[in-house]
């Protein structure tokens, strides 16, 4: 899959789904950190490893996940307190079991979607080897299910926080 921007389609429509007990923003850190193996890869243009490699198996994606939870909710809590200055210098604190969560569901959906359509990837490696995953829907569909899951979940989100407000101001 292209990098990290059509894995933000599920964390998307995951945001609008769970609200304030998913942060997005952590979840898009992971994407990040998921893809730096692959970026190095093809930047270096070696040959020495794979280009997904360890980083996308399941146990890569488990510690993958404690990094970009630890990093992640201190860079989104210093993002979001850098975006919301004007409102009266209001913190916001994103809690550990949901920085923890998000970057679970953030690396493993990672993992399951290149899965699907990278032939190098061995998600139980070093356990067994193989991908199950491998041509399960085509890449067309996998693109317009990351696609439209944003989609949908950004029109969710906004019909959620326009009906919260309509609720405050009644």
């Amino acid at each position: 899959m292209p990098f990290t921007p059509l894995h933000m389609g599920p964390g998307i429509l995951l945001k609008a789904l769970l609200q304030g007990s998913f942060s997005l923003m952590v979840f898009g850190w992971t994407q990040i950190v998921m893809d730096l193996q692959p970026l190095y890869v093809i930047l270096s243009n070696t040959t020495r490893f794979e280009l997904h490699g360890f980083s996308h198996t399941y146990l890569g994606a488990t510690l993958l996940a404690v990094v970009s939870a630890v990093s992640g909710k201190y860079l989104s809590e210093l993002a979001l307190k850098l975006l919301t200055l004007s409102a009266a210098n209001r913190r916001i604190n994103i809690g550990w079991g949901i920085a923890f969560f998000s970057a679970v569901l953030g690396t493993y959906s990672h993992v399951v979607l290149d899965s699907i359509m990278h032939a190098d990837i061995q998600p139980y490696f070093p356990f067994a080897t193989g991908n199950h995953l491998l041509g399960w829907i085509d890449m067309t569909q996998l693109h317009e299910f990351c696609f439209y899951s944003g989609l949908v979940g950004g029109v969710i989100y906004c019909i959620v926080q326009i009906v919260r407000d309509l609720k405050e101001t009644i």
